[in-house]
């Protein structure tokens, strides 16, 4: 990994500097992306854009591809799905040729068709419910894990603390509903009882109901697999009703805006499902300096994965030789050990990655950011 990321750190480019042997036309290569600028996730967005313009500007620095300039296209999905189709038809009528965004999933599902009908493939960054996957179109590819490898992380989680019996809240979106089934089907099948199942509706304040019931229940483990507005809220009010075991929340919870939502003194026992961000991997320490230059910020969740989406598409069209839908898509599936954050990269005959790379984080009470906790390796 180390060595990997050395790779992306020195270069950048991943091999997609100076022309291809297709003649170059005029104008810039346009890649889209979809993502939460506003609404309750819009934290998310802004690290995402960030990650993608940085990788952007490295390979125009580099030659660009296929002998043109890499420009980022972006609209603003809001995590819901009426917006995010009126953003997908625009992203189109703008001219993009592929699409490197993608953060909540209920959102990412009707684009899709969209993107399908216009021969626009997809590498989505952050989305990782298994129904983008069971849509089966040609040109899907997801390189964050899927949601039966973020279950697994957090059964594998369960297991190794002897949390016996187990307890999932979710908030009835794609990606959580999703999640916490996977949740449900291999807690059992690992032999752990699920003492509790809970869904709740999003934006709500008062979730002491379902907090007392949980109480009631006396799980040793509760997942969340909802997003970080309300999952700050519920291990609050479980805390208030005297839940003491453990509480794991999926990656959509995974910001210090959850600490600050959840209060101070709230996220003792709090760890949650992720990927490794950059200041959790060795060797990244020259990409985060890059990318405080250009945001003024550090990197936050999902902007490695949005850095390697425009590398991987990049690399794509460089291999392909042309934009075309299928050329690009076929590139894609034969790109082979391509480096990238998350380890070599080489997409499964289902367009996902095959491992997932999930590590279990907590919350440094110090900064209330979440700090890797545990790799999952021993």
């Amino acid at each position: 990994m180390a060595a990997g990321v050395l790779a992306l750190t020195a270069g950048c480019s991943g091999g997609v500097a100076g022309g291809g042997s297709e003649e170059s036309e005029d104008g810039p290569i346009k890649l889209g992306m979809l993502a939460p600028f506003s609404g309750s996730e819009s934290a998310f967005g802004a690290y995402m854009q960030n990650g993608a313009q940085l990788a952007v500007d490295e390979i125009n620095a580099d030659g660009g591809v296929l002998g043109r300039d890499l420009e980022l296209v972006v609209e603003d999905d809001a995590c819901d799905a009426t917006t995010a189709v009126a953003g997908a038809n625009k992203l189109v009528t703008e001219g993009i040729v592929g699409s490197v965004g993608g953060y909540c999933s209920g959102a990412t599902l009707p684009t899709l068709p969209i993107f399908d009908e216009a021969g626009v493939p997809m590498v989505i960054p952050a989305a990782n419910s298994n129904e983008l996957v069971d849509q089966g179109l040609p040109g899907v590819f997801l390189i964050n894990g899927t949601g039966d490898q973020q279950a697994a992380a957090a059964v594998q989680y369960a297991e190794k603390i002897g949390a016996t019996n187990v307890a999932v809240i979710d908030d009835a979106t794609s990606y959580s509903a999703d999640l916490a089934q996977a949740f449900t089907t291999q807690a059992e099948e690992a032999g752990l009882s699920v003492v509790f199942e809970a869904t709740v509706t999003p934006g709500e304040n008062d979730y002491s109901a379902v907090a007392t019931q949980l109480v009631g229940a006396q799980p040793a483990l509760v997942y969340w697999t909802g997003y970080y507005q309300e999952g700050g809220l519920i291990v609050r009010q479980a805390t208030d009703a005297g839940y003491t075991g453990a509480f794991m929340v999926a990656d959509g919870s995974v910001d210090a805006k959850f600490s600050e939502i959840a209060g101070a003194g709230y996220t003792e026992n709090v760890v949650g499902t992720f990927t490794q961000t950059p200041d959790m991997i060795e060797g990244a320490d020259e990409w985060i300096a890059d990318y405080e230059e250009l945001a003024g910020d550090p990197p936050g969740p999902y902007s490695t994965q949005a850095y390697d989406a425009v590398r991987v598409m990049a690399q794509a069209i460089e291999d392909a030789g042309s934009t075309e839908f299928e050329e690009v898509v076929a590139a894609l599936e034969g790109l082979e050990d391509f480096d990238t954050f998350a380890g070599p990269l080489t997409f499964t005959e289902n367009h996902t990655l095959s491992g997932g790379g999930f590590v279990i984080v907590a919350v440094d009470p110090a900064t209330s950011n979440f700090v890797l906790e545990d790799d999952l390796q021993g």
